[in-house]
């Protein structure tokens, strides 16, 4: 998905002011592992790099904000804040400008041959976790209270929940690990009960109306519609290519006698693979639930073509198929070859949708 701009430093989103008031008074410094945990674009992560740029502030104001003004938050703001570190997949780190986590002995040119060889890692890894332990248990910048952002925290792999697990069984003083997640469940059930878990609000469906309307959205009602309650994916959905790529993609897949696999196969397969198995998820979810409740969740300004499609489709085929994303997700994350990947998904796809035109 294309990327969504940060909420400016300081700024909490609307719905946050409540829980922010819970979180930075009372919670936050008597933990030493908070879980903040909930559904994916409601601006977890945003909510977690203000709370640790507060926690690290020299002046915080009244609202327990940070002042923004005082040479700690002046080294956060640029990324160079000696006790604070973020760990995230290589990435995440790499497409979002901010350096790896970890410190790293290997000079440019041998990081540089590295990179040419290997995809980044869509995981944190046990040699990241590893690489924590100066900072966890060395001690801070003038003995300074020291904040370890982890996110997506479900992106951690077995070793390095194992190995990270350690250090919230014996945590050092003045630290504080923050875990984001889309995903708590994936967590090991070891770290969650570590951690003082926090579940982050989301906005109900006025509210984020009102919240895309003021960020100038195109067209809030579909992208709140695709998004859900979930309105920093909302914004993303809004962004001028992504939601032209998206509309071609249902206009294409909503049009059976025409619809060819291969043909947007080729104009899709270098985009993020899970993003476009999202969208015939939530596609094949609105079939389903038309032709068993005559709703439609995810695109109601799209009946017209569902109502057809549901008329002539095999209510068992297109169940199976539905589940069967479920799978198709996961894969969709490595997958070997994303063109003969997404070939395959539209193919079935088309078969449940049109069998006739793939008889035997």
């Amino acid at each position: 998905m294309s990327t969504i701009a940060p909420q400016r430093m300081n700024e909490l989103y609307p719905w946050q002011h409540t829980i922010w008031q819970q979180v930075r008074g009372t919670v936050a410094l008597k933990t030493h592992a908070l879980l903040l945990k909930g559904r994916k674009g409601i601006g977890k992560l945003d909510f977690a790099r203000n709370l640790a740029k507060s926690l690290l502030c020299e002046r915080v104001t009244a609202e327990q904000a940070a002042c923004g003004m005082c040479a700690s938050c002046k080294w956060f703001e640029q990324g160079t804040h000696p006790n604070f570190n973020l760990m995230t997949p290589e990435v995440f780190a790499e497409s979002s400008g901010e350096a790896a986590s970890e410190s790293s002995g290997t000079d440019k040119q041998d990081a540089d041959t590295v990179k040419t060889r290997k995809k980044p890692s869509q995981h944190i890894t046990i040699e990241q976790v590893r690489a924590l332990n100066d900072f966890v248990y060395l001690s801070g910048h003038q003995d300074g209270f020291k904040v370890v952002l982890i996110h997506p925290a479900e992106a951690m792999n077995i070793p390095a929940a194992n190995a990270l697990l350690k250090k919230l069984e014996e945590p050092p003083s003045r630290i504080l690990f923050m875990l984001v997640a889309h995903r708590s469940q994936d967590l090991l059930p070891t770290i969650r009960s570590r951690c003082q878990q926090i579940t982050m609000p989301v906005p109900d469906a006025a509210s984020v109306r009102n919240w895309l309307t003021q960020q100038e959205v195109k067209h809030p009602d579909i992208c709140m519609a695709l998004a859900g309650s979930s309105p920093l994916q909302a914004v993303a959905f809004s962004h001028d290519d992504y939601f032209a790529q998206y509309t071609d993609f249902i206009r294409q897949i909503s049009q059976p006698a025409s619809f060819d696999p291969i043909s947007l196969t080729n104009k899709l397969y270098k985009l993020d693979v899970p993003d476009i198995v999202s969208w015939l998820q939530k596609w094949c979810y609105d079939l389903m639930s038309f032709s068993t409740t005559g709703k439609i969740r995810y695109h109601p300004h799209q009946e017209m073509a569902i109502k057809k499609l549901v008329a002539t489709a095999d209510p068992k085929l297109l169940a199976s198929f539905w589940r069967n994303l479920i799978t198709t997700q996961q894969l969709s994350r490595h997958p070997l070859n994303a063109r003969l990947f997404l070939e395959e998904m539209l193919l079935s796809y088309i078969r449940v949708i049109a069998p006739e035109r793939y008889k035997g």
